[in-house]
């Protein structure tokens, strides 16, 4: 059985890519705080998004209004499959497979978001 996802949570990725918004964003920040443990600071998002430290901040403050643009939006729908609270992307999910018994997918799953989240830390640290 798959979790059951918030509903402010990122939407899936469709084939016609949805550009992730302003309050996404918001709710990802608090969303990859409680996965890894610590609140994360806009200083925090901009490390994880490789923005530089001077201007990396205000520009996910902003982000936070407006949405990130490009390959950032990418990136952090990648790093949303560290929280439960986020769906695996399909192209991630190696779990659903024929050849992965179904007792063995729970913890499959759970092993690859405690990979993200260790990813997390130590892009962090």
């Amino acid at each position: 059985m798959r979790p059951k996802f918030r509903s402010g949570c990122l939407r899936p990725l469709s084939n016609q890519e949805q550009p992730v918004t302003g309050p996404e964003l918001k709710q990802l920040r608090q969303d990859l705080a409680d996965a890894i443990g610590r609140p994360l600071s806009a200083a925090d998002m901009a490390k994880l998004c490789g923005l530089e430290p001077g201007d990396g901040p205000d520009t996910i403050r902003r982000w936070e209004v407006s949405g990130p643009s490009g390959p950032a939006g990418k990136l952090l729908r990648i790093l949303a499959m560290a929280s439960d609270r986020h769906p695996i992307l399909e192209n991630f999910n190696v779990f659903d497979r024929w050849d992965v018994n179904e007792k063995d997918r729970p913890a499959r799953r759970e092993a690859f978001r405690a990979k993200m989240r260790d990813e997390i830390r130590q892009r962090l640290a």
